[in-house]
Protein backbone atom coordinates (compact mmCIF):
# COMPACT_ATOMS: atom_id res chain seq x y z
CA UNK A 1 0.00 0.00 0.00
CA UNK A 2 1.45 3.55 -1.05
CA UNK A 3 1.62 6.19 1.72
CA UNK A 4 0.24 9.28 0.52
CA UNK A 5 1.01 12.55 2.87
CA UNK A 6 -0.63 16.02 2.72
CA UNK A 7 1.03 18.81 3.45
CA UNK A 8 -1.27 21.75 3.68
CA UNK A 9 -1.11 25.57 3.49
CA UNK A 10 -1.59 28.51 2.62
CA UNK A 11 0.98 29.13 0.49
CA UNK A 12 0.63 32.81 0.43
CA UNK A 13 3.57 32.60 -1.87
CA UNK A 14 4.99 29.82 -1.49
CA UNK A 15 9.08 29.85 0.03
CA UNK A 16 11.82 28.22 -0.40
CA UNK A 17 11.56 27.16 2.80
CA UNK A 18 8.25 25.06 1.81
CA UNK A 19 9.91 23.65 -1.23
CA UNK A 20 12.48 22.44 0.56
CA UNK A 21 10.43 20.70 2.88
CA UNK A 22 7.89 19.29 -0.13
CA UNK A 23 11.26 18.13 -1.84
CA UNK A 24 12.50 16.35 1.42
CA UNK A 25 9.03 14.61 1.97
CA UNK A 26 9.14 13.75 -1.70
CA UNK A 27 12.36 11.66 -1.52
CA UNK A 28 10.60 9.78 2.02
CA UNK A 29 6.90 9.28 0.66
CA UNK A 30 5.87 7.96 -2.21
CA UNK A 31 3.21 10.34 -2.56
CA UNK A 32 2.82 13.69 -1.56
CA UNK A 33 -0.31 15.93 -2.23
CA UNK A 34 0.32 19.81 -1.49
CA UNK A 35 -3.42 21.21 -0.25
CA UNK A 36 -3.48 24.59 -0.96
CA UNK A 37 -6.38 26.06 1.61
CA UNK A 38 -9.28 28.20 0.17
CA UNK A 39 -10.79 28.51 3.79
CA UNK A 40 -8.61 30.68 5.83
CA UNK A 41 -8.36 32.97 8.44
CA UNK A 42 -5.46 35.04 6.72
CA UNK A 43 -6.28 37.80 4.04
CA UNK A 44 -4.47 35.92 0.98
CA UNK A 45 -2.39 38.51 -1.19
CA UNK A 46 -2.89 36.09 -4.44
CA UNK A 47 -6.03 34.41 -5.08
CA UNK A 48 -6.46 30.70 -4.84
CA UNK A 49 -5.36 30.07 -8.55
CA UNK A 50 -2.53 32.15 -8.61
CA UNK A 51 -1.51 30.36 -5.15
CA UNK A 52 -1.79 27.18 -6.56
CA UNK A 53 0.13 27.74 -10.21
CA UNK A 54 3.49 29.25 -7.84
CA UNK A 55 3.04 25.98 -5.82
CA UNK A 56 2.60 23.99 -9.27
CA UNK A 57 5.44 26.08 -11.14
CA UNK A 58 7.64 25.94 -7.80
CA UNK A 59 7.69 21.92 -7.42
CA UNK A 60 6.11 20.30 -10.59
CA UNK A 61 9.84 19.71 -12.12
CA UNK A 62 11.56 18.60 -8.93
CA UNK A 63 9.03 16.19 -7.56
CA UNK A 64 7.33 13.76 -10.15
CA UNK A 65 5.63 11.93 -7.05
CA UNK A 66 3.49 15.51 -5.77
CA UNK A 67 0.48 16.80 -6.77
CA UNK A 68 -0.82 19.92 -6.02
CA UNK A 69 -4.37 20.54 -5.51
CA UNK A 70 -6.98 23.53 -3.78
CA UNK A 71 -9.10 22.21 -1.07
CA UNK A 72 -11.56 23.90 0.58
CA UNK A 73 -13.65 22.59 4.17
CA UNK A 74 -12.70 20.57 6.52
CA UNK A 75 -9.15 19.53 6.25
CA UNK A 76 -9.56 15.62 8.07
CA UNK A 77 -12.73 15.03 5.54
CA UNK A 78 -9.95 16.37 2.65
CA UNK A 79 -7.39 13.73 3.91
CA UNK A 80 -9.44 10.79 3.80
CA UNK A 81 -11.01 11.54 0.50
CA UNK A 82 -7.42 11.34 -0.75
CA UNK A 83 -6.82 8.16 1.17
CA UNK A 84 -4.19 9.68 2.94
CA UNK A 85 -3.34 8.94 6.53
CA UNK A 86 -0.18 11.31 7.02
CA UNK A 87 -0.62 15.31 7.62
CA UNK A 88 2.87 17.08 7.02
CA UNK A 89 3.60 20.24 9.19
CA UNK A 90 6.66 22.14 9.24
CA UNK A 91 8.34 23.69 12.14
CA UNK A 92 11.02 26.24 11.81
CA UNK A 93 10.88 27.31 15.88
CA UNK A 94 9.69 26.52 19.21
CA UNK A 95 6.56 28.92 18.96
CA UNK A 96 5.34 27.20 15.89
CA UNK A 97 4.87 24.16 17.68
CA UNK A 98 2.75 25.03 20.37
CA UNK A 99 -0.14 26.31 17.43
CA UNK A 100 0.34 23.31 15.60
CA UNK A 101 0.23 20.49 18.36
CA UNK A 102 -2.92 21.86 19.02
CA UNK A 103 -4.17 21.65 15.08
CA UNK A 104 -2.98 17.95 15.25
CA UNK A 105 -4.44 17.34 18.65
CA UNK A 106 -7.74 18.40 16.88
CA UNK A 107 -7.55 16.95 13.61
CA UNK A 108 -6.72 13.47 15.62
CA UNK A 109 -9.59 13.59 17.67
CA UNK A 110 -11.90 14.61 14.49
CA UNK A 111 -10.25 11.68 12.73
CA UNK A 112 -8.55 8.81 14.84
CA UNK A 113 -6.91 7.51 11.90
CA UNK A 114 -4.85 10.49 10.80
CA UNK A 115 -1.65 11.06 12.44
CA UNK A 116 0.49 14.42 12.04
CA UNK A 117 4.12 14.60 11.23
CA UNK A 118 6.01 17.73 12.13
CA UNK A 119 9.80 17.96 10.26
CA UNK A 120 11.76 20.79 11.23
CA UNK A 121 12.47 23.21 8.59
CA UNK A 122 16.85 23.10 7.37
CA UNK A 123 18.46 25.56 9.46
CA UNK A 124 19.07 28.14 6.31
CA UNK A 125 14.92 28.77 6.20
CA UNK A 126 14.50 28.60 9.65
CA UNK A 127 13.63 32.33 9.44
CA UNK A 128 11.34 32.38 6.41
CA UNK A 129 7.85 33.02 6.29
CA UNK A 130 5.34 34.29 3.83
CA UNK A 131 4.92 37.04 5.88
CA UNK A 132 8.39 38.19 6.21
CA UNK A 133 8.89 37.39 2.21
CA UNK A 134 5.85 39.96 1.14
CA UNK A 135 6.78 42.54 3.57
CA UNK A 136 10.09 42.51 2.06
CA UNK A 137 8.80 42.89 -1.31
CA UNK A 138 6.75 45.39 -0.55
CA UNK A 139 9.41 47.51 0.39
CA UNK A 140 11.69 47.34 -2.40
CA UNK A 141 13.40 44.38 -0.73
CA UNK A 142 15.30 41.06 -2.87
CA UNK A 143 13.43 37.91 -2.26
CA UNK A 144 15.04 36.31 -4.95
CA UNK A 145 16.71 33.97 -3.08
CA UNK A 146 13.83 33.27 -0.43
CA UNK A 147 11.20 31.88 -2.94
CA UNK A 148 11.11 30.42 -6.43
CA UNK A 149 11.59 32.64 -9.69
CA UNK A 150 7.81 32.22 -10.61
CA UNK A 151 7.26 34.08 -7.44
CA UNK A 152 9.68 36.60 -7.45
CA UNK A 153 8.03 37.79 -10.79
CA UNK A 154 4.89 37.79 -9.23
CA UNK A 155 5.43 39.67 -6.24
CA UNK A 156 6.96 42.36 -8.44
CA UNK A 157 4.46 42.36 -10.69
CA UNK A 158 2.32 42.85 -7.62
CA UNK A 159 4.41 45.20 -5.86
CA UNK A 160 6.29 47.73 -8.39
CA UNK A 161 3.47 46.82 -11.71
CA UNK A 162 6.81 45.18 -13.65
Amino acid sequence: MKTVAVYPGTFDPITNGHVDLIKRAASIYPKVIVLVAADTRKECMFTMDERVNMVREGVDKLCPNVQVEPFQGLLVEIVKKYGAKIILRGLRAVSDFEYESQMALMNRRLEKGIETFFMISSEEYAYLSSSFVKEIAGLGGDVSTMVPAGVDKELRKRFFKV
